[in-house]
């Protein structure tokens, strides 16, 4: 039963209105003098590369927003920085993941051969194969591959959500659930709601279950930027999100921490930008929460599924299913590509 009520849709837009704008106000400092000087290397560089997924995105829903040429030209002058590659590899837990990132959304106005060396080092050392990856960066790494038009030797969708954490999740005790995990394997089944998860019915409830507890548990524990990652997987999973009463109220709650500016200001009630933070720290605290909610905002603004298992108004495909179409890598361009066998 859906429990809509009369004003989420417009604190949707509200939202969504509020954090695309403060984000392209406010973007450009990542890669500014102050930017390099001020913010440590690798939180800048990961933020630039989720910049970059939240602009791919946003030309798929906005395309013709004017304050994306904007947030997409930050991206592209990072890219054609000679310096960024090498950027990426300085942490070096991160660094292969942010490499397949960079390759997988370089943006179509960033004239570079950088993004296709990147991805021949990554197949030469055997990063686009299984190894040893654990099942979720082993699902990631296949989603950014796939992304990137890269030829890689990674397991089927159907096999790596078996191994997920959502798929095993049903019987776990909500507090031992990562739900960053959850979510993102939700995000890279469904390529963040355009297109179906391919699950089969059961499966698809079974994992909207399990989101739905933790919307309900990261709601109570006042986790602003779970709780936007929550709410878009539960549009990705084929729900309403502005139907559930998580959902719902998970809607609400941004909608009632959104500071004037339009900014979340900080992942959570806990860690809240402090009412003397600087201009720094006031960003650093606010950007990702920020970034998230227009993430969400914008995919689940965009259109309600029209039944179970359809994102975005899509037919439903069985755990079964022949194929996906998986984007090629762009700024804001058109998901058509290629085609990805589970």
């Amino acid at each position: 039963m859906s429990t809509r009520s009369v004003g989420l849709d417009e604190a949707v837009a509200s939202l969504s209105m509020g954090t695309r704008h403060w984000i392209a106000r406010h973007a450009g400092y990542l890669d500014s003098p102050a930017g390099h000087a001020e913010l440590p290397v690798t939180p800048r560089v990961k933020a630039l590369l989720q910049l970059a997924l939240l602009c791919r995105y946003w030309g798929e829903s906005a395309p013709t927003e004017t304050v994306l040429r904007g947030a997409t030209t930050i991206v592209e002058q990072a890219w054609q920085r000679p310096d960024f590659p090498r950027l990426l590899t300085l942490d070096g837990r991160y660094a292969r993941q942010f490499e397949l990132m960079y390759a997988a959304l370089a943006p179509a106005g960033a004239v570079t051969d950088a993004p296709r060396a990147v991805l021949a080092r990554l197949k030469g050392d055997g990063y686009l194969a299984p190894r040893r990856k654990a099942p979720y960066l082993h699902l990631e790494a296949r989603f950014y591959a796939d992304l990137a038009g890269a030829e890689h030797e990674f397991a089927s969708y159907d096999e790596l959500y078996a191994a997920s954490l959502p798929a095993r999740a049903a019987t776990l005790p909500v507090a031992d659930l990562d739900a960053c995990v959850v979510t993102h394997t939700v995000f890279y089944l469904s390529d963040f709601g355009l297109r179906d998860p391919g699950l089969t019915d059961q499966a698809r409830e079974q994992a909207l279950q399990v989101v739905e507890r933790l919307t309900h548990h990261c709601l109570a524990l006042g986790e602003w930027d779970l709780v936007g990652k929550l709410v878009l997987a539960q549009y990705c999973l084929g729900a309403d999100p502005l139907g559930t009463p998580s959902g719902a109220a998970g809607i609400r709650m941004l909608a009632e921490v959104q500071a004037p500016d339009g900014a979340i200001p900080g992942k959570s009630v806990v860690r809240r930008a402090p009412a003397d933070a600087t201009p720094v720290q006031y960003f650093r605290k606010s950007y990702q929460a920020t970034l998230v909610t227009a993430l969400t905002t914008l995919i689940v603004g965009k259109g309600r599924p029209e039944a179970p298992g359809a994102p975005g108004g899509r037919s439903s495909a069985g755990a079964d299913g022949a194929a996906r179409t998986a984007g090629v890598a762009g700024s804001t361009g058109a998901t058509a590509g290629r085609e990805a066998t589970r």
